[in-house]
Formats: C-alpha cells, structure tokens, sequence
C-alpha cells in the first residue's frame, strides 16, 4: 500500500465522498426491499397457503443465493473491475425486484427471491471500492456510513411497507422499488470512476502459461451450494414435524456434511478458491468472520420472529396489523441507523476489540432482556434497541479487523468470504426460528388456524442468547491475539 494510504492526516477526497453517496443509497435501497416484505410475512402465509417453516425460505432463498454468489462476484471483480462487475449485478437486481409484485404462488416467489439474491452479492464490489478510495485510517468511516445506509433503508422500508401492505397489498411493495432501482443503475453507470490497479496482477499469466487466477470456482459453488441447501431442508422437515420423514431428514443431515467436507478439499485444492482456507484459517479473521455470521443470524431471527409475534391473534400474540408491526420493530432500525456512522468513528478512535467486546456484551443483554420481556409491544421494541446498539458496534469492529488483516491484493476474495459467512448466517436465522414457530402451535376458539406458542418465541430468543453469549468469548479471543499480533489502524 502506498505511503499517502498509511498517512493518518491524509484527508478523504470528494470523488471518494461521492462515491460512497452513491454506494450508500444502494444499500439504502437493497435494505428496503429487504425490510418491506417483511410485515407482510404473516400475509404471504394466508396467501400462500404455506406453513410457518416454509415461510421462513422466503428469506432464506434470497440469502442463500446472496450467500454462493457474493464470493463469486468478489472473484468477478477482482479479475474484470469492480464498476463492471456492479453495474452486472445491479442490472440483474432490478429484474428481481421488477418480477416480485407478478408472483401468484410460493415458488415464483422464490425464484424472484433467488434473482434478487444475487443482486445482493454486489456489497464486496461496494466495500472493495471504499477501500481503494479512503486512506486506511478512515476505512472504518467509510463503511460505518454505508452500514448505516443499511439502517435508512430498514427505517424506510419498515414504515413505508406497513402503509403499503395494510392499503395496497404486499405486491406495492415490489412495484414501489423499480423506479429507484433503474435511476441508481443509471447512475452508477455515469458517476462512479474507479482505478483498478489490482487487476494487473489478477489478470497476470503464471509460469505454465495460464491465467489461473482468473479462474472461478464452479466446483466450490456448486459443492457448497448442496451442502448449505441440505441442512436447510433438514431443518424444514424438522419444522413440519414429520416423523416418517426422519430417514429422509438424516439423509440430507448426511449430504449437507459430506458436501462441506468435498468443498473444504477442494477448496484447499483450487489455484483460485471461492473461500481462501488461508485467509478464513488466520487467526484474526476467523473469529471476526463467525461474530459476523452471528450478527447476520441474530438480525434475520427476528425479521422472522416479530412480524408472527405482532400480528398473532392475542393471547398468543398482540392482535396488530402490517403498520403497527412496522412501528414496533422501527427502533431497531432507527438505532442501527444512529449507531452506523457513530460506530464508524468510535472505531477510528478507539480501535476495533474494544467496540467489538461492547457490542457484543449489549448484544447479548438485548436477547437476555427479549427472553424475559417480550409481553408487551413497548417492551419488544425497547429490547430490540438495546440489540440494535450491539449489533451495529460488534459488525463494524469485525469488518474493520477484516480489511486491515488481509493484503490488499486478496481484499475482494476476503471481503466475498466474510459476506458469504454472515449470509449464511443469516439463513440460518429465519429456517431456526420458523422451526420453533412451526413445532410449537395450538389453536385459539374461534379463530381459524394454529399459531405459535409462547413458548416458540421463549425457545427464539434464548437461543439467540446464547450465540450471543459465544460472540462474547470470540471478541475477547480476538482482543488476545490483537494484542500478540496488533494490527496498524491509523
């Protein structure tokens, strides 16, 4: 890296703060998207006609696709450029969210959901393009304001999709989206300028005469793209609690695992991996990485958990439509949104572990406080700010960790990697909690249909502790060997 880069006076240009506006109002607009439906998710299960389980693949498929194809682009841009590579990947988002507001039945949706999945992979390109364009010591800025952008989006998506889903129906949602998806498609087309320095080493021929490092790795995808979907499947067939399935559920428990072992040889193996087992196996990346998988898995838990727990006919639930489902998961966002830039500084500051150890002991007390106090809608959302406060402090730090450890020339394979992990994460969150919802239900006099058990939702959040609680560990593990090893922030 360049000197000027380690120059901690070195002040951010306004080409790289117009840059990150435009990356910022992506991820404002991919997070609405994402936050829109999600008042709608006791909706989409009436019309639907699905079960509680097999909602949660509504989130799931679109994080699934997310998770294969981020450290594909990662690679992508690496070897072709990063604008490009962008522009591919947002072209192919607004089609997605284009199709959305058509769907008649679940599996249309789902395959819109996979489409704007892949669209989602276009956040390594966003962070890569911070990186070269901030100095190092104001990296943790640039990405704090594009997390809290995140943040905006969430804000607007949970307020504007309640308004739309109780007067206009889930589908306004999808409609409301494909204009601004166009304009910024248009716009990054026009505005966004960047130097690819790195790809005169990745396009570079090895010895042997071939260009290895421009080689994507199929098998990787398509290995870890079984493995990843057969534990899920599992996991749904654990919700539908159907006990002559059991042979069925070992046997995809049995690929899932077979299939990670062939993708960790052949990732090891591959001249150009998806994920780098050097990179994952660093002992600094590798806890910041899980606490990032934590992080994705605690947030979608509750995308999934709230809205059922909201809109459920009382006593099992508050008896509340899509608005005021919105308004009490709002602090969440609103917090997020408050903590993503102030995180981004308080990291410059301070220096990644000890944001890292805060926000996951807040954390941690937030899912503690859900566990005990989740009888009113005032108590949900005061919890739900004290979670958002933790959240927001701990995935900065990590990502902070992350792009000052690894080399510069593998930052888009590492940033891919990381992506991919929280999105696996995040996965994992709504199939866990529709598996709870699903196997604990009971019917209320009266009303059609079963609903989940107070029980289901004290199963949710004690989980969510205690994963929370191993983040705790992992942030002081890191603290130790930062401490053995430091890393230059400034």
């Amino acid at each position: 890296m360049s000197e000027s880069n380690n120059n901690p006076q070195e002040k951010i240009s306004a080409s790289a703060w117009k840059t990150l506006a435009i990356l910022s109002l992506i991820a404002t607009m991919v997070m609405y998207a994402e936050t829109m439906l999600i008042p709608a998710i006791p909706d989409l299960i009436k019309d639907f006609h699905i079960s509680y389980g097999m909602s949660s693949w509504i989130l799931t498929t679109y994080l699934i696709a997310g998770a294969i194809m981020t450290p594909i682009t990662g690679k992508l841009s690496d070897i072709y450029g990063r604008k490009k590579v962008l522009l591919i990947i947002m072209a192919i988002y607004v089609i997605g969210v284009s199709l959305g507001g058509f769907v008649t039945n679940i599996y249309e949706m789902l395959l819109v959901r996979i489409i704007q999945g892949i669209g989602m992979s276009m956040f390594p390109i966003a962070f890569g393009i911070i990186r070269e364009l901030f100095p190092r010591n104001k990296l943790a800025i640039g990405q704090g304001i594009i997390s809290s952008m995140f943040a905006t989006g969430a804000v607007i998506g949970l307020v504007s999709g309640g308004h739309l889903i109780q007067n206009f129906g889930w589908q306004a949602t999808f409609y409301s989206i494909i204009p601004v998806s166009i304009a910024l498609l248009v716009i990054i087309a026009r505005f966004i300028h960047v130097e690819e320095p790195h790809l005169l080493t990745n396009g570079k021929i090895d010895e042997s005469g071939n260009n290895s490092r421009n080689k994507i790795d199929i098998q990787g995808a398509i290995t870890l793209t079984i493995s990843v979907s057969a534990f899920l499947m599992a996991l749904t067939m654990v919700e539908n609690g159907d006990d002559s399935n059991s042979f069925s559920m070992m046997g995809l428990v049995v690929i899932g695992i077979v299939y990670l072992i062939l993708f960790a040889i052949i990732e090891k193996r591959s001249i150009s991996p998806l994920v780098s087992m050097k990179i994952l196996a660093n002992k600094t990346i590798l806890p910041a990485n899980i606490m990032i998988m934590i992080v994705g898995m605690s947030m979608f838990m509750v995308f999934q958990t709230i809205p059922v727990l909201v809109r459920s006919p009382s006593p099992l639930g508050f008896g509340e439509d899509p608005l005021m489902t919105s308004n009490v998961q709002l602090p969440f966002a609103i917090v997020l949104l408050i903590f993503g830039p102030t995180s981004g500084f308080i990291v410059s500051k301070l220096g990644s572990t000890k944001p890292i150890i805060l926000g996951s002991i807040i954390s941690a007390i937030g899912f503690v406080s859900l566990y005990t106090n989740h009888s009113t809608e005032f108590l949900v959302s005061a919890n739900l700010a004290i979670l958002s406060t933790g959240l927001s402090l701990t995935n900065v730090g990590a990502m902070n960790v992350i792009m000052l450890t690894t080399p510069r020339k593998d930052i888009g394979v590492s940033l891919g990697m990381s992506t991919l992990i929280r999105i696996i994460g995040a996965s994992v969150g709504p199939a866990m909690a529709g598996m709870y919802m699903q196997t604990h239900k009971t019917t209320i006099t009266g009303i059609i249909g079963s609903f989940p058990t107070a029980d289901s939702y004290n199963l949710i959040f004690f989980t969510a502790a205690l994963i929370s609680c191993v983040s705790i560990g992992l942030a002081f593990a890191l603290r130790r060997q930062l401490v053995k090893f430091p890393i230059r922030e400034n």
